[in-house]
């Protein structure tokens, strides 16, 4: 038996007389940017999000960096974000020209320290915060707002991996001043290409990323703000969003059940699962910890079962910034060294998750 880390040929041969169809619909209008299909998109995502706005994006990483502009951060301010998160908050910081000020993680969940973000709050100079709901699982965000609401900061969550979570009644997304998603193909929901999108309940906000994405027109060849680019997301990968959404829930409930059986199954005392939080986790991503998890993902690999590092460098060790900087997070440099992930998509079988599991118990 041979498992990848993920299967986008099984995902999308399930989808094929859609996509197909929504495909050819596109074709047939004559109308490939900003159109009837990313309106409609924006619509219905903004909905399923429980959000006011929907601006709809090239890709993950712009929506992160004009939410920061919308958002008015710029040369020198300073952004609270972690640094296990693949950079890709760090990069948009960086970008605007900001500061990325790191926060510790907690330990079990992966998550930014709500302790060490409100002590930093009280403490330092902050101009933002980002929150990365990291692997798909959503954050104390009632808590986290609490806190940059009494801190006069705005908050930016990065959706990128928890589309469809829900803690406290609330969507991820529907908490802070703005929130980013990634439509990679890999994500819970992904396009056939790059794409992204931000939504807000603030309609000052979501008119100004409109002009962000296209130049700071307001109209034609009228520039109305500065910082803009092109930035949208195309009427195909519109369309094929139309058409996956209305599974995202389907398919976010399988991949909980799969992680729940790799938590139920896995009896390596050497290997240690995440912890299991009903809807506010869609796993996204199935990471295990273990003191040796290149051994691990070595016996994996030759029992033909694919695996991969999410993610191996912290931020502040990246090698473009190490040598500029004397920060030291114990716990996120910790625990780079011992995750390992697992296949977790929702076309995974029950009998390859066993294969999976027998052969991490085996090890």
């Amino acid at each position: 038996m041979k498992i990848g880390i993920n299967d986008l040929q099984r995902h999308t041969r399930n989808l094929e007389f859609n996509l197909r169809h929504a495909i050819e619909r596109v074709l047939r209008s004559g109308r490939y940017v900003l159109g009837g299909e990313c309106s409609s998109f924006e619509q219905e995502f903004a909905a399923y999000c429980e959000a006011a706005h929907c601006v709809a994006l090239a890709s993950g990483t712009d929506a992160l960096e004009l939410s920061l502009r919308a958002l008015g951060i710029g040369d020198g301010m300073r952004v609270a974000t972690v640094a296990n998160a693949g950079s890709f908050s760090a990069v948009t910081i960086r970008a605007v020209r900001a500061v990325p000020v790191f926060v510790e993680v907690d330990p079990g969940s992966h998550l930014m320290k709500i302790e060490d973000l409100e002590a930093l709050l009280q403490e330092d100079r902050i101009d933002a915060v980002i929150i990365t709901h990291l692997f798909g699982f959503m954050h104390d965000m009632q808590a986290i707002r609490g806190l940059t609401e009494r801190a006069g900061v705005p908050l930016l969550e990065d959706c990128a991996q928890a589309p469809g979570a829900r803690r406290d009644g609330r969507r991820a997304g529907s908490v802070g001043d703005a929130a980013a998603f990634s439509f990679y193909p890999t994500k819970n929901l992904g396009a056939l290409g790059d794409g992204g999108a931000i939504i807000s309940n603030n309609l000052q906000l979501a008119d100004r990323l409109r002009l962000l994405r296209q130049y700071g027109w307001d109209r034609k060849y009228s520039i109305a703000c500065l910082g803009g680019r092109n930035s949208r997301l195309d009427e195909m990968q519109a369309a094929v969003l139309r058409a996956k959404l209305p599974h995202l829930d389907r398919w976010n409930t399988r991949r909980r059940e799969i992680a729940a059986r790799y938590a139920n199954g896995i009896r390596n005392c050497r290997v240690t699962c995440p912890p299991q939080r009903g809807e506010e986790y869609v796993a996204h991503l199935f990471v295990v910890t273990c003191d040796d998890p290149d051994g691990l993902r070595r016996y994996l690999a030759s029992h033909q079962i694919a695996t991969d590092v999410h993610y191996p460098i912290p931020d502040h060790l990246q090698p473009a910034v190490s040598q500029n900087n004397s920060i030291s997070l114990p716990v996120t440099e910790r625990l780079a060294k011992r995750i390992l992930t697992l296949p977790c998509f929702p076309e995974l079988s029950d009998e390859e998750v066993d294969y999976i599991i027998g052969a991490i118990n085996a090890w």
